[in-house]
C-alpha cells in the first residue's frame, strides 16, 4: 500500500484532500423502533425472523411474529443508552424502545462506511443513565470522504467483515460440536476400546445424578479440589500495556483484563481453574498469570492421579444458577455440588479428546483476532485518510 499525506488544514485539525467535516446528524436519520418491538417472548430457533439488540448478545431469539418487521435494509441500530451500533442486512425485530434505526439522509453516502465511522469515534457514554443520540451522538463531527471513496472504503472493510462472520460461524458449529461431545463424554464415558458407552452394550446404575457407568463413582467437588485465595497474586497498579508479559485474568467473559510487567506474585503452579467465587464463572489455565481481583479462588487437585481438565469441564456441564444473591459460593455452595468421576485414566482419555476439540476452537479465534487486528488497522489507515484508496 502506498501511503500518501495530502491535506488540506481544516477545523477539524486536518482533513484529507476531498473530505468535509460534518456532524452525524447531517447525514443520518433516525426513526424510533416504537412500531418494531416483539410482543411475545417466546422465542425458537425454528421461527425466522431475529429479534436484535445492538449490544453483544446482538440476536436475543427467533419470533414467528409476521407483523411490523422492519425491512428497509440496510440500516443501523443504535442502542440510545450505551451507544453501541450494529449494521444490519436482513429483516428483523427488536425487543426494546432503547433503540434508534439510523438511515442515510442521501444516498449517495455509503451507510457501510458512516457505520464503521462511528466504531471508531472515540466516545464513552460513561455511568449516567440518559439517551444520547439526539443529546450529544448525533452532534458529533466526523471527516467525511467522497461518495466513491466512502463506497471503496466500505468495499475493503466489508470484505474482512465476511471473513469475520465466516469465522465466527465455524467457532460456533466447533462449539456446537463440543458441546455435544461434552454431554456424550462427560455423562456416558468411554470403554476400553475407546467407544462411547451405552446402556445396550455396557452396565449403567441408578445414581443421584441419573443413569452412570457402573464403573463411576459420585463425588463431592471439595473432595476432589482444594483452593487457594488469590491475595499474593494481585496486580498491584492497572498501567496494562500488551507490551508487558503477565496477563491479568478474569474468570468472566473478557478473561484477560490486560498486560502488566509486575514480576512479583505470579502464580506459576500451573494447570489451575480459577473460579470467580460470585458469578461461579471458571476457566482453566495452563499459563504464569496474575489477577485483578481477590474474588477468585483457585482450584487445583488434592489427589494428582486424577485429570484437573476433565474435573473443569465437569463444572461447565454443571446447571447451576447463582441466582442475583451477592456472596460467595464455593465454600458454601459450590464445593459440595456432586459429580460423577470415572477412573483416572478414563479421565485422561476424555481429556484428551476434549483437549483436542478445544484446539481446533483456539486455532479459529487466533485467525479471527488475527483478523480484527488488520480490520482496525485497516480502519485507522482509511476512515483517518493516512491510507488513501484511490491510490492503493
Amino acid at each position: 500500500m502506498k501511503q500518501i499525506t495530502i491535506f488540506k488544514n481544516e477545523e477539524m485539525n486536518y482533513l484529507p484532500e476531498g473530505w468535509q467535516k460534518v456532524k452525524l446528524s447531517e447525514v443520518i436519520k433516525y426513526e424510533q423502533a416504537t412500531n418494531y418491538i416483539v410482543k411475545s417472548e417466546n422465542y425458537d430457533e425454528q421461527f425466522g425472523i431475529p429479534v436484535l439488540t445492538a449490544g453483544k448478545t446482538f440476536i436475543l431469539g427467533y419470533t414467528d411474529e409476521d407483523k411490523s418487521v422492519f425491512k428497509d435494509i440496510p440500516v443501523i441500530i443504535f442502542d440510545d443508552f450505551t451507544t453501541e451500533s450494529r449494521y444490519i442486512t436482513f429483516p428483523f425485530k427488536v425487543k426494546s424502545s432503547a433503540l434508534k434505526i439510523l438511515r442515510l439522509r442521501n444516498n449517495k453516502n455509503n451507510l457501510y462506511c458512516l457505520y464503521a465511522t462511528m466504531q471508531f469515534l472515540n466516545f464513552r457514554p460513561g455511568s449516567e443513565h440518559k439517551r444520547f443520540w439526539i443529546s450529544e451522538f448525533s452532534n458529533l463531527y466526523i471527516a467525511l470522504p467522497s461518495s466513491s471513496e466512502q463506497r471503496k472504503i466500505a468495499e475493503i472493510l466489508e470484505t474482512v467483515d465476511n471473513a469475520i462472520d465466516k469465522t465466527d460461524a465455524l467457532i460456533e458449529k466447533y462449539n456446537r460440536l463440543k458441546q455435544g461431545l461434552m454431554q456424550e463424554l462427560l455423562t456416558k464415558g468411554i470403554d476400553e476400546n475407546g467407544h462411547i458407552r451405552s446402556e445396550k452394550t455396557h452396565k449403567f446404575k441408578d445414581s443421584p445424578l441419573g443413569r452412570i457407568p457402573e464403573e463411576w463413582k459420585i463425588k463431592k467437588l471439595g473432595e476432589l479440589l482444594q483452593y487457594e485465595q488469590p491475595t499474593k497474586y494481585i496486580v498491584k497498579t492497572e498501567n496494562y500495556d500488551e507490551r508487558f508479559g503477565v496477563p491479568v485474568l478474569t474468570a468472566g467473559k473478557t478473561f484477560i483484563l490486560g498486560y502488566t510487567n509486575e514480576e512479583d506474585g505470579v502464580f506459576k503452579n500451573i494447570p489451575v481453574i480459577i473460579f470467580d467465587d460470585f458469578t461461579t464463572g471458571s476457566r482453566y489455565i495452563s499459563f504464569v498469570f496474575k489477577v485483578k481481583s481477590s474474588a477468585l479462588k483457585l482450584l487445583r487437585l488434592k489427589d494428582d492421579r486424577n485429570s484437573l481438565f476433565f474435573l473443569y469441564n465437569m463444572i461447565q456441564l454443571l446447571n447451576y444458577n447463582p441466582g442475583s444473591e451477592h456472596k460467595r459460593f464455593w465454600i458454601s455452595e459450590f464445593s459440595n455440588l456432586e459429580i460423577s468421576v470415572p477412573s483416572a485414566y478414563e479421565q485422561r482419555h476424555i481429556a484428551r479428546i476434549l483437549s483436542q476439540a478445544d484446539e481446533v476452537i483456539e486455532k479459529e479465534e487466533a485467525y479471527k483476532a488475527k483478523l480484527e487486528r488488520i480490520k482496525r488497522g485497516l480502519m485507522e489507515d482509511l476512515l483517518t485518510g493516512r491510507v488513501r484508496v484511490n491510490d492503493l
